[in-house]
């Protein structure tokens, strides 16, 4: 299978952007995105979210293999990275990053995730799948107290259960088989300042509308403009669209 990405990173109306992003194709063509947003608050976040990026990526190189113990790979070894950087200085001692990994190989995908980074599976222009966040909206949700729809504008949305950098196991959650891919299937992997505004209908919408990723991340970008407060916070976005 063949792949066409567009990304977006901006840093809102943040002083800086704590997010990061980074894709691999290897030679057997063994395909790897990641897109990981650094906790704010915590100290250090834009040089985890990068650190873990660039770890996975790294590690994907230098260890090449699809398969679901590769993924629990990537983010174990993202782990030790941040938790070995945070004894390097005061300042990062605290640092922590969500993360989301699609890997890709000929016609099958796997993926998994910390936090509330998520990715949504499109087939036949609609959402097959999506991540579940790792926050406690999300486990409201699970639990029949909210509505899925509320988790949004929760007032608890920053609360994250799981993260890479923080204490123990990093515990991602990793898909347990592989997904076939078809032509005009697509992906859609974002931190939580662009999937707060732009909403699962919306992505269907503009993705019947357009032809390629960076049509459609424009069209989902200005929706996102369009609605986010001056002070709104940093978001990154990776579009996939899978071709023949």
């Amino acid at each position: 299978m063949n792949y066409q990405t567009a990304t977006i990173s901006q840093q809102g109306g943040r002083n800086y952007n704590e997010d990061y992003c980074g894709t691999i194709v290897l030679d057997n063509q063994l395909t790897c995105w990641v897109v990981a947003d650094g906790l704010g608050g915590h100290g250090g976040g834009d040089v985890a979210s990068k650190l873990a990026v660039e770890t996975m990526l790294n590690t994907l190189n230098e260890q090449p293999s699809f398969a679901i113990d590769t993924v629990t790979l990537l983010f174990n070894e993202a782990q030790a990275a941040l938790i070995e950087a945070q004894k390097t200085a005061l300042r990062l001692e605290n640092m922590q990053t969500t993360a989301v990994v699609l890997l890709t190989y000929d016609n099958q995908a796997l993926w998994g995730h910390v936090g509330d980074t998520r990715l949504y599976y499109f087939h036949k222009g609609c959402i097959q799948r999506q991540t579940s966040d790792h926050s406690v909206p999300q486990l409201l949700a699970k639990a029949g107290e909210i509505k899925i729809t509320d988790i949004r504008f929760h007032e608890d949305r920053n609360r994250l259960l799981r993260s890479i950098g923080s204490e123990g196991l990093v515990r991602p959650y990793i898909e347990k088989t592989t997904t076939p891919l078809y032509s005009g299937d697509a992906f859609l992997l974002c931190t939580d300042g662009f999937w707060e505004y732009v909403f699962e209908n919306e992505m269907e919408d503009d993705l019947a509308k357009v032809t390629t990723a960076e049509e459609w991340l424009f069209a989902m970008e200005q929706r996102l403009l369009a609605r986010a407060p001056e002070r709104n916070d940093n978001y990154t976005a990776t579009a996939i669209k899978v071709l023949s």
